[in-house]
């Protein structure tokens, strides 16, 4: 049925047409639905007010996942669960995450309060441990005007203590069966207000797709593209929506590589980027909420092509390559001749980032990676760097650095590089290549940090890579335990 949006609500399946396709769902829960629950705290997807959970089909049952609905387009909805605060509440009883945050005091002025309750309904049917740790990875996209977190980590851990099984759990056959009735095989096509959004089915349809509107907008998770809305008010003609496109979503763990499709949410990501290289996986944890995680993707995060984007440098110590699409032809390319200036890549008109492929670990290779932002969760950051080494007899026979918020992209420090390759791995050749490291960089000075502290943190950064591959003795991370100790 082409232009009609239809998802699950409380049950019921429900069909929408003639919206503009760049309404949020938080827009038309709070104005078409009267849904008030659902908040608008900064409608760009940091604060979690406006959180609610989606479900997706997983063979006979649903599995649920956190988002931001303040950023989330609705036609993005088409063939899934939409869940929002009013729908827990069953037989005039509270859901158990509710009654928990009664009981545990978890509310004070209440206006974040319905985000932390689809913060911790998630958590509920994830079947993941409540202990700190956990909670407070899933509440890192909730902030709390009245700084209430404690009485909330408490509820967190007593959500299973008053039922282990809801409503959503009884009728998960019956809305799996549901969600099966408006798979979509084809392309859906909603036009209204003069805007067009595509969602096709399969990358033949995408692909062709977007050759024919070269200058469409490529929408994946939306936690960048929505803000162009939210808050630069611009309108969007033509969006193609990555999301329901069943090849974009492979995710393949092979001998050599690690292929993620453009569509592959972080959340998904994280698992298999983590088993081979942790600190990948700790940055993925620490760049973005849960909420953002589960929307976002890797692809998106590279052809987005931000010069503060967390994931490419980590991609350019890797040497990552990217397969790029246009119609029926693929080509291959390094990630490094991917960022040409600022916001422009070697995409041509018609042109889509289909995977990212991340070599395997070597043996011996080394890997780091370091975050430097204001906040420890989902900050910006002034500087990310990344580092891979490779030694042999104690040279260097293989240096890659990895820098983002350097300069106008992410890239490498040649220079630095330079100075190290085939140098015994030693402090007085780390010292040189963080000096050569000034004709790498002319950092800018923003809100975020002066030029001149960017360029002394990179150079600290590849001291500290130095210390912690040197097996120096001594304590060089702040990790989150630390923190909320």
């Amino acid at each position: 049925m082409s232009n009609t949006i239809r998802f699950v609500l409380d049950g019921e399946i429900r069909e929408l047409r003639g919206i503009s396709p760049t309404v949020t769902v938080l827009q038309w829960l709070r104005e078409s639905e009267r849904r008030c629950g659902t908040k608008e705290g900064c409608a760009e997807g940091d604060c979690g007010a406006c959180t609610v959970a989606i479900g997706e089909r997983d063979g006979d049952t649903v599995r649920y996942r956190a988002v931001n609905s303040c950023i989330q387009f609705l036609p993005t909805l088409d063939g899934k669960e939409l869940v929002t605060v009013e729908s827990l509440k069953h037989k005039g009883k509270l859901h158990p995450v509710q009654r928990a945050m009664v009981e545990c005091h978890g509310s004070q002025c209440g206006f974040c309060t319905p985000g932390f309750v689809m913060s911790l309904f998630t958590l509920y049917h994830s079947g993941k441990r409540t202990d700190r740790e956990t909670v407070d990875d899933v509440l890192a996209g909730n902030l709390c005007r009245c700084t209430g977190y404690r009485p909330i980590i408490e509820a967190a851990q007593k959500i299973r203590d008053l039922g282990a099984k809801d409503q959503f759990h009884a009728r998960a056959a019956t809305t799996a069966k549901q969600l099966e009735s408006i798979e979509r095989h084809d392309t859906l096509t909603f036009e209204a207000d003069g805007q067009r959004y595509f969602a096709p089915a399969n990358l033949e349809e995408f692909a062709a797709s977007v050759a024919e509107y070269p200058d469409a907008v490529l929408l994946a998770g939306g936690t960048d593209v929505g803000l162009w809305v939210t808050k630069l008010r611009r309108r969007l003609d033509t969006v193609i929506y990555t999301g329901d496109v069943r090849e974009l979503h492979r995710l393949a763990v092979g001998d050599e590589f690690i292929e993620i499709g453009g569509a592959v949410s972080h959340t998904d990501a994280y698992m298999a980027l983590a088993a081979d290289y942790p600190d990948f996986g700790e940055m993925l944890r620490r760049f973005a909420s849960v909420q953002v995680r589960n929307a976002g993707t890797l692809g998106g995060n590279v052809a987005n092509a931000s010069p503060i984007g967390d994931t490419p440098p980590l991609l350019l110590a890797l040497d990552a390559r990217l397969l790029l699409r246009h119609g029926i032809a693929t080509r291959g390319l390094a990630i490094d001749e991917f960022f040409l200036a600022y916001r422009k890549t070697a995409l041509q008109p018609g042109e889509f980032v289909e995977a990212v492929r991340v070599p395997r670990p070597r043996p011996g290779l080394q890997f780091r990676a370091y975050k430097i932002s204001k906040r420890f969760d989902q900050d910006i950051s002034a500087v990310c760097a990344a580092f891979a080494l490779g030694l042999e007899g104690g040279r260097v026979a293989h240096i890659r650095i990895g820098l983002g918020g350097m300069a106008a992209i992410p890239k490498h420090a040649t220079h630095a590089e330079a100075v190290l390759q085939g140098h015994v791995w030693n402090e007085a050749a780390v010292r040189a290549a963080m000096r050569a490291m000034r004709d790498d960089f002319q950092p800018l000075t923003d809100m975020r940090a002066s030029a001149e502290y960017r360029l002394k943190v990179a150079q600290n950064l590849l001291l500290k890579f130095f210390l912690e591959t040197s097996k120096r003795p001594g304590a060089t991370r702040v990790i989150k335990r630390d923190i909320a100790a």
